[in-house]
């Protein structure tokens, strides 16, 4: 691969690595700048030296690395917020009392069915200088009063501090929201607003809410509306979740994010629009910054996501090399642009919007030009459609590892989704960012808005169509981080001999395969050894599974049992481990597990005397004796799960801390595994 002999390509790859290095290692502040000041110093050394007199290049390499690594490093330390003394997080010992917060509203939130969420900047914290965001939560049946971006408020409420994921092998919601610079919420169910404070992002923010107003008033039905409002300007908050299933299921939900192809299209319209000026020097470069403004105007209004930065940057790079006249190597183009966006946001390469969007391009780029060579049609129709599934299949084989890695799904159909929406697109992009320019200044005129309401109807009804195909999506795929990697070094080795094929490239990419075949099988070989008994955190109910190697017996009440197809908790279980469902059966007062009995007491509170556990769980809060209770039985630990009153559990806790038993509260330890 010719881009890794890029010197740009090695810088970046050094970045990354001390990006990476900075999460695992979390070095001393003062030893990092230090190292980088001496870096730089031996890089410019090296530099200048090697200029007038012999030197070895291979010292100047060394320091180019060191010298990108540290950068790396460095960054992502000056960008870690909750470092600084005066972040929230270091000014809170107790969680638990109730804190007065000055926060500045900065972005809106998808609502969930109890709440309306914000993200905000925190401001001050119990009348002291603070810094630091936080998602604000206000209870949807309490507010009266809802912000707008760019408002100061003040409100009272507790502060929640992320958590890991309380069952197992679910996404760890609390890591996401850290790698945004998120470390806690706040619940609340009034707030005071005190001022506006105007700026760029929230007069953008308001000027986006305005036009979806306007959209509004304009007969534009609900569900198409809120489409319209993701495809255009990315605001994806409010789409129901039936069609977001159906865009997943067909392969499409990238459609619903604003990335290079609306970027692209943004470009081709204002390119358009300012042909009538003349190319002379001064008319050339009125036209680049008029596109450069519309590019970035667009990005902030759309809200500044990881792929919209992505093909902002991407575009804008673009427009200067052809105004400069020079041939843009495409590939140091997308490098530049990762470089820049991670100087200024490292979170961005945790993002997984950011993630995918850059390995679709870059297979796009790589492997679509192989692709299209299988097959050269002279009809010009037909190599539109052929380009389009040409595209299709490099972006998706590219995208394919990593989507399956965070979804464990594949939409099997995601070709005949793009043949069929893309052309679509086209016509409704052009429609939609027409409806938006006249929404900016009022109400659609009824034919435009009609026609798009049509359009949308017609590519949702499109999509559900696909999406209904059940046959055709490949769900609860289970693949590990090891399996991850090995199917990309699989994939670029396949790719690297179809372009030479060469014997010593089949041999090396067979070897590839094999790689990921030998993790596959380790790794089932590995599920099949193990053996464990989970305790899940289940609001209202209890779930017990008992795993023998691959095989799981599920142990709940009949509801659990019945949707158990359905139920997320042992799904990500399943899938985490590589296992399937064996059995289910009705939860029984008694386990043994490994030489251990395991005594079930529930709202019945039927047990037998002299049974002696070794682990005794409490469920459906049972009125019973503690104290008589853990007289009689002697266990080495207690289980509460979450079907219990936390009024209760907080007596029985205290009952287990008198006599010296171990206590394990699901609700606030997560599972208990055996």
């Amino acid at each position: 691969m010719k881009i890794l002999f890029f010197p740009l390509a090695r810088i970046f790859i050094g970045f990354v690595f001390g990006l990476l290095l900075f999460r695992m290692i979390h070095p001393d502040c003062l030893f990092i700048f230090c190292s980088l000041a001496l870096s730089i110093t031996g890089l410019l050394i090296t530099y200048f030296y090697g200029r007038k007199h012999t030197f070895p290049k291979l010292l100047f390499g060394h320091f180019v690395i060191s010298t990108s690594i540290l950068v790396g490093v460095s960054t992502a330390m000056v960008h870690k917020e909750n470092s600084n003394p005066k972040h929230y997080t270091n000014q809170i010992n107790d969680y638990e009392k109730p804190r007065f917060l000055d926060l500045l509203i900065t972005e809106k939130l998808k609502n969930t069915s109890k709440n309306i969420r914000y993200v905000g900047i925190v401001k001050g914290l119990d009348a002291q200088t603070s810094c630091g965001k936080v998602i604000l939560n206000l209870a949807k049946k309490d507010s009266s009063i809802l912000p707008k971006i760019g408002n100061r408020i003040q409100v009272n409420g507790i502060i929640f501090k992320n958590k890991p994921p309380l069952n197992p092998d679910l996404f760890d919601y609390g890591k996401y929201l850290e790698n945004q610079e998120i470390y806690a919420q706040v619940y609340a169910r009034h707030i005071r607003i005190v001022k506006y404070e105007s700026g760029l992002w929230s007069g953008f923010s308001n000027f986006r809410e305005n036009i979806i107003k306007n959209l509004s008033r304009s007969k534009i039905t609900k569900e198409e509306l809120n489409v319209l409002n993701a495809l255009i300007l990315g605001q994806q908050q409010d789409i129901s979740p039936e069609i977001l299933k159906d865009y997943q299921y067909a392969g499409a939900v990238h459609v619903l994010s604003v990335s290079g192809l609306h970027v692209g299209f943004i470009l081709l319209f204002i390119t358009f629009l300012l042909k009538p000026i003349g190319n002379s020097r001064r008319g050339s470069l009125f036209k680049l910054v008029l596109i450069l403004l519309s590019l970035w105007a667009f990005a902030i209004l759309t809200g500044l996501s990881p792929s919209i930065v992505r093909s902002a940057v991407m575009f804008s790079f673009l427009a200067i090399g052809t105004h400069l006249r020079r041939t843009v190597n495409i590939y140091h183009t997308l490098l530049v642009s990762m470089l820049l966006i991670l100087l200024f946001k490292p979170s961005f390469l945790f993002d997984v919007g950011f993630q995918l969007s850059y390995l679709a391009l870059f297979f796009i780029l790589w492997l679509q030009p192989i692709l299209a060579k299988i097959w050269e049609p002279e009809n010009k129709i037909i190599k539109y459609f052929w380009d389009i599934i040409t595209v299709s299949f490099a972006a998706q084989i590219g995208a394919m590892p990593l989507s399956i890695y965070y979804f464990h799904q594949f939409p099997g159909l995601f070709f005949v989704t793009n043949l069929l929406i893309l052309p679509l697109l086209g016509i409704i992009m052009a429609v939609g960012v027409l409806a938006i320019l006249i929404a900016c200044f009022g109400a659609v005129p009824y034919l435009i808005a009609k026609t798009i309401e049509f359009l949308i109807r017609l590519l949702n009804n499109i999509i559900h169509w696909v999406a209904s195909m059940d046959n055709f999506v490949f769900r609860n795929i289970s693949f590990s981080k090891e399996m991850l990697l090995a199917s990309y070094l699989a994939v670029i080795l396949i790719i690297l001999w179809i372009k030479k094929p060469k014997f010593n490239r089949l041999a090396i990419a067979f070897l590839g395969i094999v790689t990921l075949q030998g993790i596959f099988i380790f790794q089932k070989s590995d599920t099949s050894n193990k053996e464990e008994l989970i305790i899940f955190n289940c609001r209202k109910n209890t779930i017990i599974t008992e795993r023998i190697g691959k095989d799981v017996t599920i142990y709940s009440n009949d509801s659990i049992l019945k949707g158990i197809d359905n139920n997320l908790l042992i799904q990500s279980y399943l899938v985490g481990n590589f296992c399937q469902i064996r059995n289910k059966k009705k939860l029984q007062n008694l386990l043994y597990f490994k030489n251990q009995k395991v005594l079930i007491i529930d709202s019945s509170c039927v047990y037998t005397n002299g049974i002696n556990p070794d682990v005794l769980v409490i469920t459906a809060s049972p009125k019973l004796n503690i104290d008589r209770l853990l007289k009689t039985f002697k266990p080495k630990k207690v289980i509460v799960d979450a079907s219990n009153y936390k009024s209760y559990i907080r007596l029985w806790e205290a009952s287990c801390r008198k006599q010296k038993i171990p206590f394990h509260n699901t609700n606030e330890k997560g599972f208990y595994k055996i």
